[in-house]
């Protein structure tokens, strides 16, 4: 611990958690708008990029693996490196006659190496720093987690916008902002190379044999009420699950196909940017009031809060408004609730995982919650080709209907979550 003392956490929390943040917001938000700017269907895209959830849905299976094999330390630089060129792939691959087959597979790369990270990082981050400053530098990694997803769906996304309104060419706007993308994790790797501490407890050792392992696994679904509390974590988000990159891909879709024909400067602004902040602002409030009155008190508004807003896209699919005062409005409301609303879901997780093996429990809800994602996501981009958007959006709010009826069931202490 000695070692990990010498450098100011300051140094390289910051740069850890966005360089975590950065990737996930490349591989399940940016992907989207590139491929939906090089021309594919939006039931390719939907289906496609939805199957890029699955390395976060068996991230818990392989997290033994990571603490096994090598430092948390050496994973965290290695997969860095490794985004760096996935990243460098993308943009070699965008101009090629088989860009879609080539870069799709080289964002399957940048899911697994991220999906690592994740793991590498979280455990650096416990063993490096004592109790005292994790406790002082949780608002920074959350902080710098966010500002990586404003960088990348909306900061990117408008420079990707205005190199095509010069050049006329979307191949060459997103090459050269995958190849700036690919530069940044290769310096961020450097950096942290140097940077990063060396704490004492970060050994790789057998910690987790695979007697304990599965004893470990074979309790999570010992746990009272567990098939509720799975069909909570597969379907508090169904809706929106299914309403996330249908959302995008009818913010910038021309208004002959029913959308709304935003460019990707307007849309790295509005949803990318003001969304996001919208986001932040959503779950900074609700972890307020939670701490203020519990878990319990807060969970059918938070409930509503996520699910309501989605009628904000019926009215933009039937107005179809050209104000962008109004369309911005529209996703900043949207936002904001599900940002609210998501809080509920994230302490409810805490909650489900509580108990002698709270992290590895904790880890396998993060996986249910990002099959929750998955599934619905990928049949979400045909189903809108058959509905419309207009009905689609319709769907979007009776599919919260599932939602509301296991949130009826789900066992919770009166007290959790009170300060």
């Amino acid at each position: 611990m000695a070692a990990a003392k010498k450098k100011s956490p300051g140094r390289w929390v910051p740069t850890l958690y966005f360089a975590e943040g950065l990737p996930y917001a490349l591989a399940l938000s940016v992907a989207v708008v590139l491929y939906k700017n090089l021309g594919l269907s939006n039931t390719q895209i939907a289906f496609y990029t939805g199957w890029l959830y699955l390395p976060w849905v068996l991230k818990p299976l392989w997290s033994p693996v990571v603490d096994l094999l090598r430092t948390r330390r050496e994973w965290i630089w290695a997969m860095q490196f490794c985004l760096g060129a996935a990243l460098a792939g993308v943009a070699l691959a965008i101009p090629t006659t088989h860009f879609f087959q080539l870069t799709l597979a080289f964002f399957w790369l940048v899911a697994f190496a991220s999906a690592t990270h994740d793991v590498a990082a979280d455990g650096f981050y416990l063993i490096a720093l004592p109790e005292r400053e994790q406790s002082l530098f949780s608002g920074v990694r959350n902080t710098f987690y966010r500002v990586a997803a404003i960088v990348a769906q909306g900061q990117l996304v408008v420079l990707a916008g205005k190199i095509h309104e010069r050049t006329g060419s979307f191949v060459t706007a997103w090459t050269t902002v995958f190849g700036l993308l690919a530069g940044i994790f290769l310096l961020l790797a450097v950096y942290h190379h140097w940077q990063l501490p060396r704490p004492a407890g970060d050994v790789p050792g057998a910690k987790a044999t695979s007697e304990n392992f599965l004893a470990t696994f074979a309790a999570f679904f010992q746990k009272p009420k567990i098939g509720t509390l799975i069909a909570f974590l597969l379907l508090y988000r169904l809706a929106e699950a299914q309403l996330l990159n249908v959302a995008k891909l009818f913010l910038l879709d021309p208004r002959e196909h029913g959308g709304l024909a935003l460019t990707d400067a307007q849309f790295g602004w509005i949803y990318g940017t003001l969304g996001v902040g919208a986001l932040l602002a959503g779950g900074l409030l609700g972890g307020f009031v939670v701490s203020r009155h519990g878990l319990k008190f807060w969970l059918w508004p938070m409930l509503l809060a996520i699910h309501l807003p989605d009628a904000v896209f019926i009215w933009l699919a039937y107005a179809q408004p050209e104000n962008l005062f109004a369309v911005g409005a529209g996703v900043v409301m949207e936002q904001f609730g599900y940002g609210f609303g998501f809080t509920a879901f994230m302490l409810y997780m805490i909650y489900i995982a509580r108990g002698r093996h709270g992290t590895a429990h904790y880890a396998l809800c993060t996986g249910f919650m990002a099959l929750g994602m998955m599934l619905p996501g990928m049949w979400s981009g045909w189903l809108q080709s058959q509905l419309g958007y207009k009905l689609f959006f319709v769907w979007v709010i009776l599919a919260t209907i599932p939602s509301f009826a296991v949130a009826m069931k789900v066992p919770l202490d009166a007290e959790f979550g009170r300060r």
